[in-house]
């Protein structure tokens, strides 16, 4: 569908499975994965500003093409100067090869594209080359509670459903910590239900899981041990509360014990100047107020959350969004 400069600018196709929208994005240069026809591209565009800018890549041509049209329309509607966003052809794996520098953007985002890569860990250390000292890795993907079979992975039906080249969620944390990542932050997570027989018979008892994590590039300059953290508040739409992930709620105010690996994010992003960091001994196994212990499964948060939340798109992770 191509649509008129007055019509809605997005076709209806969209694919994704998570929100990849994190908080305090003034200014931020950002990059997306996957970026497809380019909706969460546009929608940060307006959140960044026009002295941000968002970048996407995709490695389908018609995407991109798709995408590109309607940069005109989003700089007239945002009343920007000039556009501050653009598209390019690639592959994630090899960002360099589309000209994207070390060091140069603070935030990563993907929607639900990760899983089709076949080298999810070159994924990952191409994001970290890009990203500035702080910046994050903020995504959304889909998850394996184990190691899928070998018929799983060559099953052609369950790769176009995202789920043949889910990741093993526990090797998304041995491949960030290879990288150079801090500790996978867990965000949140939604469950996913396959509704065939036959492809349940297929993946046996492995369950899928979207979930959304946040990866940092912290410096090692900025690891300093645990620290006593307080929220100044000031991040547009979390003025009172800033639900950072699964496991640390900051409230404007309060003072929050922190682990050393916190303490780092805070002290080293784009979140250091709404904190005031100081040092201390959080408790031994509690990194803060109300969690004893971290939690890091997805499929341990989705039992937390199952009682709360309906399932979101039932029929899989990778078709129109809900």
């Amino acid at each position: 569908m191509h649509a008129s400069p007055r019509a809605s600018p997005f076709p209806r196709q969209y694919y994704g499975c998570g929100l990849v929208v994190p908080e305090c994005l003034a200014s931020c240069w950002i990059l997306d994965l996957g970026s497809g026809s380019g909706r969460d591209c546009y929608l940060l565009s307006q959140l960044v500003g026009e002295q941000g800018h968002v970048t996407g890549i995709d490695m389908t041509e018609g995407q991109v093409e798709v995408a590109k049209k309607h940069i005109a329309y989003h700089m007239e509607k945002f009343g920007y100067q000039k556009p501050n966003v653009e598209f390019l052809q690639g592959y994630m794996e090899k960002l360099g090869d589309a000209g994207l520098a070390d060091n140069s953007y603070d935030i990563v985002i993907s929607n639900c594209v990760i899983n089709l890569a076949p080298d999810k860990r070159a994924v990952l250390q191409e994001a970290y080359r890009v990203l500035k000292p702080g910046g994050e890795m903020y995504f959304s993907d889909v998850y394996a509670s184990q190691c899928l079979s070998e018929t799983t992975l060559k099953h052609r039906v369950l790769w176009g459903e995202c789920l043949a080249g889910a990741l093993y969620w526990k090797d998304l944390y041995h491949i960030a910590d290879e990288v150079g990542f801090s500790p996978p932050c867990l965000v949140t997570a939604s469950p996913i239900s396959i509704g065939d027989k036959e492809l349940e018979s297929i993946v046996g008892n492995c369950r899928f899981v979207s979930a959304t994590f946040r990866l940092f590039k912290v410096p090692g300059s900025s690891r300093a041990g645990p620290g006593q953290v307080t929220y100044n508040g000031g991040i547009v739409g979390h003025e009172r509360e800033l639900v950072f992930d699964a496991n640390f709620t900051f409230k404007k105010g309060e003072v929050v014990d922190v682990d050393a690996e916190m303490a780092a994010i805070l002290r080293s992003s784009r979140f250091a100047e709404k904190f005031l960091i100081q040092p201390g001994a959080a408790p031994q196994g509690c990194s803060c107020k109300g969690v004893k212990e971290k939690i890091c499964d997805p499929f341990q948060l989705l039992e937390q959350l199952a009682a709360l939340r309906p399932a979101c798109c039932p029929g899989g992770s990778c078709g129109p969004s809900c």
